[in-house]
This record gives structure tokens, C-alpha cells and sequence, in this order.
């Protein structure tokens, strides 16, 4: 297990397979920052695509993925056991999940609180039936022990307000509908963390988290279960960084692909 540190204190580490099994290997606090985007489980409450006739239609679909329940209890042992004492957890979530995330963490950590991302420029409601879905939650956990990186009063609001992911960030083939900005996971990982630190996302999606991480000099862990969306955080990371690429298909047989 400690093999993994090791390799990923030279670069970065990424698994395709499922993170309930694979964060067992990760040895005992050995890592700063967890920043992951795990599934919301709103698909129950999706409605489908809405039609116009004066517009393409609006995928108001989530990913099947999202459809499987999903609690953060069974994550918690794998998360405590592999934080350092002076790490912190980061994890967007909906409305539906605060609860859960709260029951299970705040006994645990010395402080549980939310950040709000706010979305400039949400799916629109043309019907106005209802308010815009244009905030998002993160759920925030640390402990007293804990330091920020904090240059400015400005940086300490919980809030932060921009674009959703869009142009030529956003990718198509795969199209992931969770895929977060860049600016958002750099600035979570900005304030959160120093340098050469080890950030993971056991749903790392499409790997932004990775890409934002790389370009602020920390260290990454990835897990990812999807091939196609694993294959694509794959390429952008290799893009990103230019290094060694250690990685782990979902049969459990190591391969090492040297890019550079």
C-alpha cells in the first residue's frame, strides 16, 4: 500500500475501478485534502428532457450512474483512517444529502460547514415554475489543527460566484453533466492546501479535480469506475502534467504508461 505514496510523491496516481474497494488500499494518513463530487442521487426527481418549439431541447437528465443510492457513511471509515490529522474534506452535495453528510461527519470533525458555489448562468426554467438550481453545496470538514491559506478577507467567504463549466473546458466526448470549472476546484484547493500536498477524488469523473491540482503544484490521487470517463480524465491529466502515469484497470492488473 505504501507503494502508492511513494510513487505519487514523483507524480500522480489514477484507478479505474470502484473507489469503495480501491480506497483500502491507500495507506493510513497519507492524505492533505479529500475533494470529490460523489453522486447526488437526484435522478429520482428528474422530469426528462424538457421540449420547445423554438429551441433545442434541455437534458434534464442525470448520468444512470447517479441513480444508485448513494450514502457518505459508507465512506467515512476509509476517509478517517487515510486524512492526515491535519487534513480536511471537501464534497459537493444537494439538498437532499446535507442531512446525511452532517449526521455522519459532525460528531466527528471540530468544525462541519457548507460552501456555496453559485452558478451565474444555471439551466434556465423557461416555464418559471419554480427558482433557477443556480447554488450549489459543499460540505467542508476540519479540524482545529487545521491551517488555511487565506491571503485575503475576501478569500474567507464561503461563496464563491462564477460560470458553470462551458466552452472549451467542457468536454463533449464523454459528456459528463456534473463536470465542474477549473476556477472553482483551484480555489478549493488554493485555500485548503500547499504545495506538493496529496489531493484525492475517489469520483474523479472526467479528472478536473486532477488538472486544477496539478496546476497549483500538488500531488493527485484519482479513482474513477467509469471507463469512458476515466479514459478522458486520463488524457487531460497526461496533457496537464507530461509525467509517468501509474494506473489501475478494473480486473486489479497494474499497467504503467511512460509519456515522457
Amino acid at each position: 500500500m505504501d507503494e502508492i505514496i511513494e510513487r505519487v510523491t514523483e507524480f500522480y496516481e489514477l484507478f479505474n475501478g470502484d473507489c469503495f474497494q480501491l480506497l483500502k488500499n491507500i495507506p493510513d494518513s497519507s492524505v492533505d485534502f479529500i475533494l470529490t463530487d460523489p453522486p447526488y442521487n437526484l435522478s429520482k426527481y428528474s422530469t426528462g428532457n424538457m421540449k420547445f418549439d423554438w429551441r433545442t431541447d434541455i437534458n434534464n437528465d442525470l448520468a444512470e450512474w447517479d441513480a444508485v443510492d448513494f450514502n457518505p457513511a459508507d465512506l467515512k471509515d476509509d476517509f478517517l483512517r487515510i486524512l492526515k490529522p491535519t487534513g480536511n474534506i471537501f464534497a459537493f452535495c444537494s439538498y437532499n444529502l446535507i442531512g446525511k453528510w452532517h449526521e455522519v461527519f459532525d460528531p466527528i470533525f471540530d468544525t462541519f460547514q457548507f460552501f456555496v458555489w453559485h452558478k451565474t448562468n444555471p439551466v434556465p426554467k423557461f416555464r418559471k415554475a419554480g427558482f433557477l438550481n443556480s447554488c450549489e453545496l459543499i460540505v467542508c470538514m476540519w479540524n482545529k489543527n487545521h491551517t488555511w491559506n487565506f491571503g485575503k478577507q475576501n478569500e474567507m467567504h464561503n461563496f464563491l460566484e462564477g460560470s458553470i463549466c462551458m466552452g472549451s473546458e467542457r468536454l463533449n466526448n464523454p459528456k459528463h453533466p456534473t463536470q465542474k470549472p477549473i476556477y472553482l476546484l483551484k480555489h478549493l484547493i488554493k485555500i485548503a492546501t500547499n504545495e506538493n500536498d496529496i489531493v484525492l477524488d475517489p469520483f474523479m469523473g472526467v479528472g478536473s479535480t486532477g488538472v486544477a491540482a496539478l496546476r497549483l503544484n500538488r500531488k493527485f490521487i484519482g479513482i474513477e469506475l467509469d471507463n469512458a470517463y476515466f479514459n478522458a480524465a486520463k488524457k487531460r491529466i497526461e496533457a496537464e502534467y507530461g509525467g509517468s502515469l501509474f494506473s489501475v484497470i478494473n480486473n486489479g492488473t497494474a499497467h504503467s504508461d511512460k509519456i515522457r
